[in-house]
C-alpha cells in the first residue's frame, strides 16, 4: 500500500528516472511526466479518490514552465500541494511560486531526505489545511502568522520568508516569536508536531 501518489514533472529524463526510483523506494506511488501539458492531460483523464497526492515539478521547462503549470492548476481548481525543484539561478522564480501558494522549493542538488521530507510536509500541511479544526491553537494565529508558520515548517530561513511575504526580516522575526508564543512551543521540532497535527 503506497503512502501517497507523487506526480513528478520534469523534462530531464535522467533526473526524472532517478527521482522516480528514489520516491518509489521510499514507498510513494509515482507517475512521471516529461512536461506540464503531459501531466495535465493524464490528470484530467484520471479518477481521483481521497488519497494523498503531491506534485514535484521543475520550475524551468520548455512548453510550459513550472509557474505556468501552477497558474493552470489554479485556473482548473486543482489544489494539489506543489513542491518545486530548481537550479540555483531560479530561486527568485521559486520565491514567486511560493507567494502564489507552492508548498516548498528545493535547490538542486539536494539530498534524498530533503526531497522526501519536503513532500511529506507538503502533504501533511495540505491535510492540515483541509481539516483545520484539529487544533484550537492554530485558530489563534493571525493570517500572517499562519503564513510564517507554513514557511518555517517548510524549512525556509527568515530571509526567504521575508522575500516570499514581501516584509522585512525583522518583521518575520516578530511574527515568528508571536506565533511560537501563541502555540506554546519553544523549538522547531515542537512547532512541526503542532503544525502537522501531532502536537
Amino acid at each position: 500500500m503506497s503512502e501517497a501518489r507523487i506526480y513528478l514533472v520534469d523534462d530531464n529524463d535522467g533526473f526524472r528516472d532517478s527521482t522516480a526510483w528514489l520516491l518509489e523506494t521510499a514507498g510513494f506511488e509515482v507517475q512521471a511526466h516529461a512536461s506540464g501539458p503531459a501531466f495535465l492531460e493524464a490528470y484530467a483523464g484520471e479518477r481521483h479518490g481521497g488519497g494523498a497526492h503531491c506534485i514535484v515539478s521543475d520550475i524551468r521547462m520548455p512548453l510550459m514552465s513550472g509557474l505556468q503549470l501552477q497558474e493552470e492548476l489554479r485556473r482548473r481548481g486543482i489544489g494539489l500541494p506543489l513542491v518545486f525543484v530548481t537550479a540555483h539561478g531560479d530561486v527568485p522564480l521559486a520565491v514567486e511560486a511560493m507567494r502564489k501558494g507552492a508548498s516548498n522549493f528545493l535547490e538542486k542538488p539536494f539530498s534524498d531526505d530533503a526531497l522526501i521530507d519536503a513532500i511529506r510536509a507538503a502533504i501533511a500541511n495540505a491535510r492540515n489545511h483541509a481539516v483545520e479544526a484539529g487544533d484550537d491553537r492554530l485558530a489563534r494565529l493571525s493570517p500572517r502568522e499562519r503564513q510564517v508558520m507554513d514557511l518555517v515548517v517548510a524549512s525556509k530561513p527568515n530571509k526567504i520568508i521575508a522575500d516570499v511575504l514581501g516584509i522585512s526580516v525583522k518583521t518575520v522575526e516578530l511574527h515568528r516569536s508571536n506565533m511560537m508564543n501563541k502555540l506554546g512551543v519553544r523549538s522547531l521540532p515542537e512547532l512541526m508536531k503542532v503544525a502537522l497535527g501531532h502536537g
